[in-house]
C-alpha cells in the first residue's frame, strides 16, 4: 500500500526548500521571504477574489521565514514518512494537496470577511490534511475507537494557536485529512487490517 519507491516526502521537502531558496535569492535575504514574492506567489485574498487563483495552490510552496519553513518540514518529515506507509501515491499526493487547497480556501472565505489584504504562506494546510489522515486511519482500519484520535488531533491543532497562525489554514487541512484519512480506511479490505495493525504497533502512538 505504501509509496516507498517514490518517496513523496523527500520530493516535497526538497521543492519546498528550492523554492525558498529561490525566493531568497529573488528577494535578496536569506532568513525572510521578500514582499514581492509574497504578494505573486502568496495567498493574497483580495488578488485571489480579483483572478489571481494560482496563489490557493502555489502559496502551499512559499514560506514567510527560514524558520518557518524549517519547522513545517520537520513537521513535514515526521508525518509524510507515517503517511508514505499507510496511503498510495495518488492518495497521499491527493491528501497533500487537496488538505493544503481545504485549508486555503477555508481562509479565502473566512479570512476576507474580517481582512481584506490578508496574506497567507505556507505549507501548514497541507501538512495537518497528512497528519489528520494518518492519525484517524491507523485507528479506523483496525476498527479501534477514534475518539482518542480526535482528541489528539486536536490537541495538536490547539497547541498551534498563536500569533501569526493561519488557524483557518490548520482547520481546514486538518478536517479534510480526517475525513479523507476515516474513508480510505473504511474502504480498505479485511485483509488489510492485520498489516495496519503491525504497522500502527510501531509507530507514534496516536
Amino acid at each position: 500500500m505504501g509509496c516507498e519507491k517514490y518517496k513523496p516526502t523527500y520530493i516535497l521537502i526538497a521543492l519546498n526548500v528550492a523554492i525558498y531558496i529561490a525566493g531568497a535569492i529573488v528577494s535578496g535575504d536569506a532568513l525572510t521571504t521578500g514582499d514581492s514574492v509574497i504578494l505573486q506567489w502568496g495567498q493574497v485574498n483580495l488578488r485571489v477574489f480579483q483572478g489571481a487563483f494560482w496563489q490557493l495552490f502555489t502559496s502551499m510552496f512559499i514560506h514567510a521565514s527560514i524558520f518557518h519553513l524549517v519547522g513545517n518540514m520537520l513537521f513535514l518529515f515526521i508525518f509524510g514518512l507515517r503517511g508514505e506507509e499507510l496511503f498510495s501515491l495518488q492518495e497521499y499526493l491527493g491528501i497533500y494537496l487537496l488538505g493544503g487547497l481545504a485549508g486555503n480556501l477555508l481562509s479565502l472565505v473566512f479570512g476576507m470577511r474580517s481582512d481584506a489584504l490578508f496574506v497567507s504562506v505556507g505549507a501548514s494546510g497541507a501538512i495537518f490534511a497528512l497528519f489528520g489522515a494518518c492519525v484517524i486511519y491507523g485507528r479506523r482500519a483496525v476498527r479501534q475507537s477514534i475518539l482518542g484520535a480526535l482528541v489528539f488531533a486536536f490537541f495538536l491543532f490547539f497547541i498551534n494557536v498563536g500569533p501569526g497562525i493561519n488557524i483557518l489554514a490548520h482547520l481546514g487541512g486538518l478536517v479534510f485529512g480526517l475525513v479523507l484519512g476515516y474513508t480510505l480506511a473504511a474502504r480498505r479490505k479485511p485483509d488489510h487490517q492485520e498489516k495496519i495493525r503491525q504497522s500502527y504497533s510501531t509507530a507514534i502512538p496516536f
